[in-house]
């Protein structure tokens, strides 16, 4: 048997971006504590409040095992578990920095994300794009202001108004998203305005 990724190509959806795609981290698991060796938990993503999609994460001395199921293209389900090796460098200011080892064979790139598809892999071997190479400025602006509105659990789409303060947030962090989310909006919609020669109604 081959290792990760052999008998096939590394470049599995040549041509998108990192935004459509799920992510680990390996910073944010070490800010968390999460890598220290035999332990386990779940890592979630959500999307309106509600969970997504889930892995399993076992840890090990200098790798990870991860454990889920997933499909794509209305396949039936597979399971997948494979490790991640860790490597650890010097940082600037003192300690370790983590880093994952790509796991599809031949590639072993150190990066500090790795991006979910049939497996989790860098963003070289699946040569995504970052969102901000490809999209004009008013499209930013309205991604930008949909990540917002994912943390305030709106409805998605900076069209469809403001929505609700989430249960349990600070009114103080509410205002202070809110008003973020409204300048991205403005900013995106007047760059539309120009683009497309309309009048502007401020």
């Amino acid at each position: 048997m081959g290792g990760i990724g052999s008998g096939r190509q590394r470049c599995w959806f040549a041509g998108n971006s990192t935004a459509d795609y799920l992510t680990i981290d390996v910073r944010y698991w070490k800010r968390e504590g999460w890598l220290a060796p035999h332990q386990s938990f779940d890592c979630t993503w959500s999307r309106q409040g509600e969970v997504v999609s889930s892995i399993r994460v076992r840890t090990e001395p200098d790798r990870v095992i991860l454990t889920y199921r997933h499909r794509s293209g209305g396949k039936d389900w597979k399971d997948a578990s494979y490790p991640v090796s860790l490597d650890w460098t010097d940082g600037n200011l003192g300690g370790k920095r983590p880093w994952f080892l790509c796991p599809v064979r031949g590639c072993g790139r150190r990066v500090a994300i790795l991006y979910g598809g049939g497996i989790f892999a860098c963003r070289h071997c699946y040569r995504l794009t970052y969102p901000s190479q490809r999209e004009t400025g008013y499209n930013r602006m309205a991604r930008r202001a949909n990540k917002l509105r994912d943390k305030l659990v709106w409805e998605p789409g900076c069209l469809n108004g403001p929505g609700e303060k989430p249960k349990g947030m600070h009114w103080r962090t509410f205002e202070r998203l809110t008003a973020q989310h409204e300048a991205f909006v403005r900013r995106s919609l007047a760059e539309v305005m120009v683009r497309y020669r309309l009048p502007q109604p401020w």
